[in-house]
């Protein structure tokens, strides 16, 4: 039977509500972290995406942590304009791989979310392999995010309004280091119509080469 745990972390502003899941089908061969999308736009861990993300994951064999940022549904603390979100994200990691310290481990995120796993996981010593999925490009300075030591996958929708095709490709371009890119065909930024061929995605991008 595979573990399940609803759990909480002890963040830097309160303690965070987390869930902790193994696969279902074997012994976890690396640990991922995932995280969530703009808490002030109704991102919680339970996000459609988020949820296919973990799922994804875990048919690769991974352990996955997804947790809420400060001030979400039963975290303590108060949105920090992305700034005190990394280090929540920080805190989760680090009881992720103290709970599984021999286990490699990579991390995950979806929009907001792709944000904090990129700027976390490129300072990150040991981060196997960072999924950044829906990378919203139109709302952030794009340029900071191009140079990271960690091999990192972009996947987006082929129709997503916060980071449309061709603007992404341009930017997608201008991305130093290991990188790979695999668009979806969907109709939306949540990658609706397609979440299945998303999710297998996720499998492909996380499997270890």
């Amino acid at each position: 039977m595979r573990r399940i745990e609803s759990l909480f972390v002890a963040g830097p502003a309160g303690r965070l509500e987390a869930l902790l899941e193994e696969p279902e089908d074997r012994e976890p061969s690396c640990a991922a972290l995932v995280c969530h999308p703009h808490p002030q736009h109704g991102g919680t861990m339970h996000n459609k995406v988020v949820y296919r993300i973990a799922r994804g994951l875990r048919r690769t064999g991974a352990v996955v942590l997804r947790f809420n940022y400060r001030g979400v549904n039963l975290s303590e603390g108060a949105y920090d304009n992305g700034v005190g979100e990394v280090e929540d994200a920080r805190a989760a990691l680090a009881l992720l791989r103290e709970r599984y310290p021999t286990l490699p481990f990579l991390m995950a995120g979806f929009s907001f979310g792709s944000r904090i796993v990129l700027k976390l996981g490129c300072k990150t010593e040991g981060t196997r392999r960072i999924v950044a999925v829906g990378f919203p490009i139109r709302h952030l300075d794009a340029d900071r995010y191009l140079d990271c030591p960690v091999p990192r996958v972009f996947i987006q929708s082929t129709h997503d309004e916060y980071g449309p095709r061709a603007e992404f490709e341009a930017f997608f371009e201008r991305v130093r280091g290991g990188k790979r890119l695999t668009l979806v065909e969907a109709r939306d930024h949540f990658f609706a119509g397609a979440l299945d061929e998303f999710e297998k995605a996720v499998e492909a991008a996380a499997a270890p080469e």
